[in-house]
């Protein structure tokens, strides 16, 4: 399985310059894969374009050959640095998160979400308590392909180490691919197969 972008350019329409550039990426399920790249340089512009969130750029983006669906389920699935602006603030956790899929107790409780949050709106929990519902509904039995942007900056330390493989777990049991967004060069260093540095493939 492979997520490739092709000749990916993107700007602001209220900007001269263009963020990105040009960029070509090939990523496979085969790989953990880590994207770096100094703040406010596309890293977040990027991967909202390759899990097609963002739909107006120049390019293509395709999964094995075939352009990510609009009005459907898409299989690329981007976990956002900050939850609480992807979650209707009118809906309890349970319809955030049964939105996506029906969640099992037993994933419930790897993920370390207790019984008693799905019955709260998400300015009652904590980021790190959302935290865990969007990693959680990004993993949708239909997601081929997961993009990580900063996903584990709102957790404390023990926690970031125990979602991950939790993540990592089901990545690898599913043969998903797996893009990681991360200014942690440990973290990079010790999860990811293959670190792409974004100044090395964006051409502003």
């Amino acid at each position: 399985m492979e997520l490739e972008g092709t000749n990916i350019s993107f700007k602001y329409p209220s900007a001269k310059n263009y963020i990105l550039k040009d960029i070509d990426m090939h990523l496979d399920n085969q790989k953990i894969y880590g994207l770096i790249g100094d703040s406010g340089s596309g890293k977040s512009t990027l991967c909202k374009i390759l899990s097609g969130y963002v739909n107006k750029y120049e390019g293509e983006v395709t999964l094995d050959g075939n352009k990510l669906p609009q009005k459907e389920f898409c299989p690329v699935q981007l976990i956002y640095q900050h939850p609480e602006k992807v979650m209707n603030p009118k809906w309890k956790m349970n319809d955030v998160l049964g939105e996506s899929w029906d969640v099992n107790d037993e994933l419930l409780s790897e993920f370390g979400i207790q019984k008693s949050w799905l019955t709260r709106f998400p300015q009652e929990l904590s980021g790190g308590e959302l935290q865990r519902f969007s990693v959680l509904r990004a993993l949708n039995p239909k997601t081929k392909f997961l993009i990580a942007d900063e996903m584990t900056t709102m957790l404390d330390a023990i926690t970031q180490v125990q979602i991950l493989d939790s993540v990592l777990n089901i990545v690898k049991e599913r043969k998903m691919g797996f893009l990681l967004v991360s200014h942690d060069m440990d973290l990079v260093d010790t999860i990811c197969d293959e670190k792409i540095y974004l100044k090395d493939i964006n051409k502003v």
